[in-house]
């Protein structure tokens, strides 16, 4: 159970109806528990909504971004993330195999030099927030640099993600599966 209550438009005040708005024109309704325990603090959700978008906004490949996101829900065994991030990787052309392959990647043949390159830079920089020399330029030899910022923005943001849902023990809606059911 959450930390905070879930806070839905039913329980908001008039000045915070514009930003039920916004969630369910800028996101899936019904709208996420992480969005609804945010609501406590709408003033910083209204920034985290226009953050998140722009980093949906951005160069980067959207397979490539959802496989660094998919790859930092894996490493910290994230079910929020990796359950929400699936419908995000289907968008982004990614396969089901290649979604259900991401927790062990390294041993795949499912994924490209780029695409494991991304998904190293996310688990180094996910488990040792640094990230060595070797990992680094592996990944920026293959991509420009703006989207190597991109790609370092979003692999942080994803992370303080998880540990925002951590911290505030966010539940999984029961209509998304648990990846890690034997968890």
């Amino acid at each position: 159970m959450a930390r905070v209550p879930y806070l839905r438009r039913e329980d908001a005040d008039e000045s915070q109806k514009a930003l039920y708005d916004r969630l369910e024109a800028e996101r899936k309704v019904p709208t996420a528990n992480i969005f609804l325990a945010l609501a406590n603090a709408p003033a910083q959700l209204d920034g985290f909504l226009t953050y998140a978008n722009s980093l949906r906004a951005s160069a980067l490949s959207p397979a490539l971004r959802e496989l660094a996101i998919l790859t930092v829900g894996h490493v910290t065994r994230s079910a929020y993330e990796v359950a929400h991030h699936h419908s995000h990787g289907v968008q982004a052309r990614l396969t089901e195999e290649q979604i259900a392959a991401v927790g062990d990647f390294e041993s795949s043949e499912l994924f490209d030099q780029t695409e494991k390159a991304v998904m190293r830079l996310a688990r180094e920089s996910t488990l040792r927030v640094d990230v060595s020399e070797e990992t680094w330029r592996a990944a920026a030899e293959l991509l420009p640099r703006q989207q190597m910022v991109e790609l370092a923005l979003s692999i942080a943001w994803y992370n303080s993600g998880v540990r925002i849902m951590g911290l505030l023990e966010i539940d999984l809606e029961d209509n998304y599966p648990d990846p890690f059911p034997n968890s």
